[in-house]
C-alpha cells in the first residue's frame, strides 16, 4: 500500500510505503504518527501514487495543464530506455573505439578475477594441515607463483605475525 501524504509544517508531499507507525517528513524531519497524517491517496500501485504525486506538485506551481499532456510514469520510462544512444555508440562519437574499451575491460575482468600471490600462499596454509615450506611452494607452483616468492612470503608473513612457524611447518594464525 502506498500513500501520498502531507506536511503540515512545511506542506511536503511525499509517498509512503506499507503502513509505519511513524513517518518523518523529508524536507523538514519532523516527525508524525502515520495515522495522524493527511493522506492524500492510498493505491497499491506505486506508479499511480507517484503520479497523483507530481500533479500535485505541478498543480501548485501553475503547472497543471502542461503536467495533463505528458504521458505516465510506466510510459515514460519505457520511453527513456529507449531514448539517446548506448554506450557503444557514445564511445564511437567521441573518437572512442569501442572494441578496445571492450577488449581492455575484459582483460581488466580476467586479471581482478585471479587469485593474487599472496592469497595463493595463505590458500596454501589453510588448505594444507600444517604444511613444510616445500609442500607450500608445490601448492602455489600448481598455481603459477615461483618458489622465491612462497620463500619471501613466508617470511614477511611469519614476521607480521599472520602465521607461524614451528620445526619447519606453518599455520595461519
Amino acid at each position: 500500500m502506498y500513500s501520498v501524504v502531507g506536511c503540515n509544517g512545511c506542506s511536503n508531499l511525499w509517498i509512503v510505503d506499507g503502513r509505519p507507525e511513524t513517518t518523518r517528513c523529508p524536507r523538514c524531519g519532523k516527525h508524525r504518527t502515520f495515522e495522524k497524517l493527511k493522506k492524500f491517496v492510498e493505491t497499491d500501485d506505486e506508479d499511480h501514487a507517484r503520479e497523483v504525486r507530481a500533479s500535485m506538485l505541478a498543480n501548485r506551481q501553475g503547472h497543471g495543464e502542461a503536467f495533463a499532456e505528458l504521458d505516465s510514469f510506466a510510459e515514460m520510462d519505457s520511453q527513456a530506455d529507449e531514448a539517446g544512444m548506448d554506450d557503444d555508440e557514445f564511445l564511437d562519437r567521441s573518437g572512442v573505439d569501442s572494441e578496445e574499451v571492450t577488449e581492455a575491460a575484459n582483460r581488466d575482468a580476467r586479471r581482478s578475477t585471479s587469485t593474487s600471490k599472496k592469497q595463493v600462499v595463505l590458500d596454501a596454509l589453510t588448505t594444507l594441515d600444517r604444511p613444510t615450506e616445500g609442500e607450500v611452494v608445490g601448492y602455489a607452483g600448481e598455481r603459477g607463483v615461483s618458489s622465491e616468492y612462497v620463500e619471501t612470503a613466508l617470511a614477511k608473513l611469519a614476521r607480521r605475525g599472520e602465521i607461524s612457524e614451528s620445526r619447519g611447518r606453518y599455520r595461519r594464525i
